[in-house]
């Protein structure tokens, strides 16, 4: 029996919190999976400080032997000389990539501007703005502060690769990108990529705009599946807006892709994109939805039938158990966190019960 071993990156605050809410669904009395082994890596602001970020290194040097990683939401302090950003840190160690972010209808839960298609974020995950240099010269009036940022074209190469590959299998357009004709040469390189990778996939419909005509565009799209390549900066916030479009940036989650030489997946991390909300910490009334979907993201690079099947039972469950009017009180419920999950739980059993009653005869 193959085992499969899976890191998990504990977090802060209400981060945490919902990671050992979330984790609840892949116990093996829920999906029936023997052969998945844990390993545990403290990211918390204090063990990062205490160690001097090794813990980090260390996490990222298992994932990329493991090929798999979950992580609960961590703190960023603002001081340039603290421990810095973790997971700036962990996509560079682990050569991440991409950051895939797909909005999608909750059922029973209004989206903003009548959007009900999915729309999935294809976020540059490394260089750019976040892994520019910054300095100030000058006094008073005349102090300037200066950037300088790069992307490599081994990354808008990915980027663009995973777009076309994604939006393939999910019928959808590829739409957006960047402002090339302001930054001929710097943004200018991501598009001659995704150019280049539109060409290679000619079934998929390419309606590139620029980012600002994005962001005005969303607001009319309806029911047409998108997927929306994007610089590193400008994908972390469109990724936000995509998500609270169908009502909350707790309702999908985060996936982290590192490639081979070939752009084969080798590595991916999933986690919940939003903070650790520190005012919800300990009330037990935080949405645990996109830690859940965290879990079932993660059970779907396995390749076995019966991940597969947990995957999608999660999923399903998720949603579901929202449609059935059990919700937190973000969602305008009264559900805690606790019982969110522990309702998704009975979803997971009984889907997978009914499904193997039917001989397990289902496209996962």
């Amino acid at each position: 029996m193959t085992i499969h071993r899976i890191c998990i990156l504990q977090g802060d605050e209400t981060g945490q919190e919902l990671l050992d809410e979330a984790l609840r669904v892949l116990d093996p009395s829920v999906i029936g999976i023997l052969n998945l082994a844990f390993e545990t890596f403290d990211l918390s602001l204090e063990n990062r400080r205490r160690t001097d970020n090794d813990i980090v290194r260390e996490a990222a040097a298992k994932i990329i032997e493991t090929g798999l990683g979950i992580k609960a939401a961590t703190i960023t302090t603002a001081n340039p000389d603290d421990v810095g950003s973790p997971n700036a840190l962990l996509r560079e160690l682990v050569d991440g990539s991409v950051i895939l972010r797909t909005g999608r209808r909750i059922p029973s839960v209004r989206p903003l501007a009548g959007v009900h298609a999915p729309i999935a974020v294809v976020r540059m995950a490394v260089e750019g703005a976040y892994a520019a240099q910054e300095w100030r010269e000058g006094d008073g009036l005349d102090e300037r502060a200066y950037s300088t940022r790069f992307v490599s074209r081994r990354t808008c190469r990915a980027v663009a690769d995973f777009t076309f590959r994604y939006a393939a299998r999910a019928g959808a357009t590829v739409f957006g990108g960047p402002k090339y004709t302001v930054s001929p040469v710097y943004e200018g390189m991501f598009k001659e990529e995704l150019d280049r990778a539109a060409g290679m996939f000619p079934q998929v419909r390419y309606d590139p705009q620029l980012i600002d005509a994005t962001y005005a565009l969303l607001l009319e799209t309806t029911g047409e599946p998108l997927v929306i390549p994007a610089l590193n900066r400008d994908g972390d916030t469109l990724s936000d807006l995509v998500m609270k479009m169908f009502g909350t940036i707790a309702g999908a989650e985060s996936i982290v892709f590192g490639f081979d030489h070939e752009f084969k997946v080798k590595v991916a991390v999933t986690e919940a994109p939003h903070g650790t909300a520190p005012s919800l910490r300990g009330k037990n009334i935080a949405n645990p939805m996109a830690m859940l979907l965290a879990c079932a993201a993660l059970l779907r690079q396995i390749e076995a039938k019966e991940a597969a099947l947990a995957s999608r039972a999660i999923y399903e469950a998720t949603l579901e158990s929202v449609y059935n009017g059990v919700k937190t009180p973000d969602l305008g419920g009264r559900a805690t966190t606790s019982e969110f999950v522990d309702e998704v739980i009975r979803e997971v059993r009984g889907k997978l019960d009914v499904w193997d009653a039917l001989g397990a005869g289902l496209d996962a």
